[in-house]
């Protein structure tokens, strides 16, 4: 498993040197550059990282821990994952009138209290009922940051820049997620197993506080995406330069005078 990591750092660090020095690079470093982009794909990294390692301990928590079907496992996850749904459009058209920062930093936040919610009451015999409220308070924090996080990186970026800058966010998401899924996973073989219920749900109440943590740390860095009138009033800040106009050569003395005769 060191390896590996060894591995991939090696060529994580050799695919930045290669775009410090690309003609034209795949993804542009001075994106990063900007508090804008810098700050959501910190955040959307935080928040992949606690739902999705939460959301796979959870989904198997029904089937192990409460002896229910992949199917009715499912089924009772969809007050989180059916949330977005209905909010994400709202959360949309609000990010226009009071900027992405407060929905974010405010999604964040239920996302981490919804996880926190469920390591405390997670157990074999726990109710379905007491389950659906943390549910839905995770599901509409989901909500609140994909429309806001997806304008705040684009108006980062000049507009043809903008396949660039959201394929670099669908990339930080996806290693948020593999990150939250792995970390999250060790945490619960080091506590818990599948070898009774009861051991299970030991596992998943040691790992979910982490996912919460991280998703807390994503509402504090939230902090950091500019404000409504900030995106308004500054021009992408990573814009790549201009080069300056070509100026036609001065004409000589002579042909200029045999011009006027």
């Amino acid at each position: 498993m060191s390896v590996s990591i060894g591995a991939g750092v090696v060529l994580l660090a050799g695919f930045l040197w290669w775009e410090t020095r690309a003609a034209a690079p795949m993804l542009p470093l001075r994106f990063f550059r900007s508090r804008a982009f810098s700050a959501s794909n910190g955040v959307s990294f935080a928040m992949f990282f606690g739902v999705f390692g939460s959301i796979f301990l959870l989904s198997q928590f029904f089937q192990t821990a409460q002896g229910y079907s992949p199917f009715e496992a499912g089924l009772r996850t969809l007050p989180w994952t059916g949330m977005p749904m209905i909010v994400a459009p709202i959360a949309g058209l609000l990010s226009d009138r009071i900027g992405s920062r407060p929905l974010m930093v405010a999604g964040l936040a239920l996302q981490s209290i919804a996880i926190f919610w469920l390591a405390a009451i997670s157990a074999p015999d726990t109710a379905y009922s007491s389950l659906i409220a943390p549910f839905i308070i995770a599901g509409t924090g989901m909500a609140l940051v994909f429309a806001p996080s997806a304008n705040a990186i684009l108006s980062a970026v000049r507009p043809e820049e903008a396949g660039q800058a959201s394929g670099a966010t669908n990339a930080i998401r996806e290693l948020g997620g593999v990150m939250g899924v792995a970390v999250l996973a060790t945490i619960f073989s080091a506590h818990g197993s599948y070898a009774s219920p009861q051991a299970f749900s030991d596992g998943v109440v040691a790992a979910l506080p982490v996912g919460g943590a991280v998703l807390a740390a994503g509402a504090v860095l939230a902090l950091f995406v500019p404000g409504l009138r900030q995106r308004r009033t500054a021009a992408p800040a990573v814009a790549a330069p201009v080069a300056a106009p070509a100026t036609a050569p001065a004409a000589a003395p002579g042909a200029v005078a045999e011009a006027v005769s």
